[in-house]
């Protein structure tokens, strides 16, 4: 994230028992997000059984930026996000790792300790792999085996694997066998939904409101979550209706998501990876490619509430522009040096700069293409976003739903994408309804993963059933054991 927060301790306590907590009667006029505050004793560090502990939050912060924080790139194409949640006060032995494993990124969050600190607890760790990297992922979790004791305390071998998304099934035997441990298997939209639960309501400063005018606004912790849509963006889109904390539906979607903007972008421009795409789209000018309601009328379209700068068609320019460069180039006597295909990074503008006519007669040098890579990179972003965003409003109209929280690796704290959203949201509800975004957006399903591994009737709402340590699979043969007796 672009804005730099104060790196303090929240004094509220936020603890992870506290159920049906009230506002402070001394606080503020109440809001949509009320911070509430509690009085309840520590956090039992008990630990129920290897890997199964109760995680304590209280004082928990979010670290932008330390000199323990892990540079952003890290070796074998680990990429590191240096948001680290600080838990100063947990000081129970945590034995296990969560993976969320999509079809574009492998999600890790870890617990450690402070290395050369002599003060107690430690912090989540979070990091992600591209999925065809997988084996560097493996490779990093055989480290963290390695290194587990010296990391968190915990006794050698003892390491637990959590994974969910769909590579958690698809490498589900990979992962095992390289490590030797126990993997345990939990379901993807569970996952994601007590990530968000637990962000919503533990973690202080982490989700925000975002427009040009007010780039970011916290909202307070609060506990009066229900209900809710969850958009996440990943390499597809998932819309989920949440009603409560084991009440969910998915409602809806899009094919149209992250994977879609990766590979038309590495088609369209040659781009590699998404970073380079979304800083590609930071510089970009959609107006040179996109045809604008300006375009068409001279100016807005006040009638029906319309700028001149709002979009009437991707893309829309670039065929027009193509034709009449072609024409031209008929006009000053055909093509000339360079007709053959160009070896740049950027096939549609290389077809358009080979149609384009010499700057003067008889000279080589061709004109300037009309738009660049950038511009249709930040085109591309803008026509995926609005579409999401859209059929986000219309599912949270037919479901009735006024909070709508997007999450996913998609986002990535970029700036357009977030506006983008957050523009769509206001516009078609008339003001009415506003997108909420995470700092921890992309790592929802994996901290939910990591959240799974606990003992019986943890959590703020006790929303954690028997046996939910075991994971998905052992409490399945938990439950058939408990009904043969």
């Amino acid at each position: 994230m672009s804005a730099e927060m104060p790196q303090t301790i929240q004094k509220n306590e936020v603890r992870a028992e506290d159920h049906d907590a009230s506002p402070d009667p001394s606080s503020p006029a109440p809001s949509k997000h009320l911070r509430m505050r509690t009085n309840t004793a520590e956090i039992d560090s008990t630990i129920t059984h290897p890997g199964s502990v109760k995680i304590n939050v209280k004082g928990a912060f979010i670290v932008d930026q330390d000199a323990e924080s892990p540079k952003a790139k890290g070796a074998n194409g680990a990429s590191y996000d240096t948001k680290d949640i600080r838990l100063p006060n947990h000081t129970a032995v945590v034995s296990h790792i969560a993976v969320d494993i999509g079809g574009s990124l492998a999600k890790l969050v870890y617990f450690s300790r402070e290395p050369h600190s002599r003060e107690p607890g430690g912090r989540l760790n979070f990091m992600n792999f591209e999925t065809d990297r997988i084996d560097d992922c493996v490779e990093f979790m055989k480290e963290l085996k390695i290194k587990q004791q010296k990391l968190n305390g915990s006794r050698p071998g003892a390491l637990c694997v959590m994974a969910t998304g769909g590579g958690g099934y698809k490498f589900y035997d990979k992962i095992r066998e390289a490590l030797g441990v126990d993997v345990l298997r939990e379901d993807e939209m569970e996952c994601l939904i007590i990530g968000l639960d637990f962000f919503i309501t533990e973690i202080p400063r982490e989700v925000f409101t975002y427009s040009e005018e007010e780039p970011m606004q916290f909202t307070e912790v609060h506990a009066d979550i229900y209900p809710y849509l969850l958009v996440n963006i990943g390499s597809g889109v998932s819309m989920i209706k949440v009603s409560g904390p084991r009440e969910y539906q998915r409602v809806g979607g899009t094919s149209l998501g992250g994977g879609t903007l990766w590979g038309l972008l590495s088609l369209l421009t040659g781009s590699r990876t998404f970073d380079e795409m979304l800083g590609m789209a930071e510089k970009g000018d959609n107006s040179k490619v996109d045809m604008l309601v300006g375009d068409i009328y001279g100016t807005d379209y006040g009638k029906i509430g319309l700028k001149s700068s709002t979009i009437a068609s991707s893309f829309g320019k670039v065929f027009k522009m193509k034709r009449e460069a072609e024409r031209e180039a008929e006009d000053s006597g055909g093509l000339m040096n360079g007709d053959e295909e160009s070896e740049s990074s950027s096939p549609i503008i290389d077809g358009l700069a080979d149609a384009l006519p010499p700057k003067s007669p008889g000279s080589e040098i061709k004109k300037e293409p009309p738009f660049s890579a950038s511009d249709i990179s930040r085109s591309l972003l803008y026509a995926i976003s609005n579409n999401i965003g859209q059929i986000a409003y219309l599912q949270s109209e037919k479901h009735s739903l006024s909070t709508i929280y997007f999450g996913g690796s998609f986002i990535r704290g970029h700036r357009q994408t977030m506006n983008t959203l957050s523009y769509a949201i206001k516009f078609w509800s008339n003001g009415e309804k506003k997108a909420y975004f995470l700092r921890h957006e992309g790592y929802l399903g994996a901290v939910g993963a990591f959240l799974k591994r606990q003992p019986r009737n943890w959590g703020r709402r006790g929303s954690f059933e028997e046996g939910v340590g075991l994971g998905t699979e052992a409490r399945a043969e938990f439950s058939a054991a408990a009904r043969e007796e």
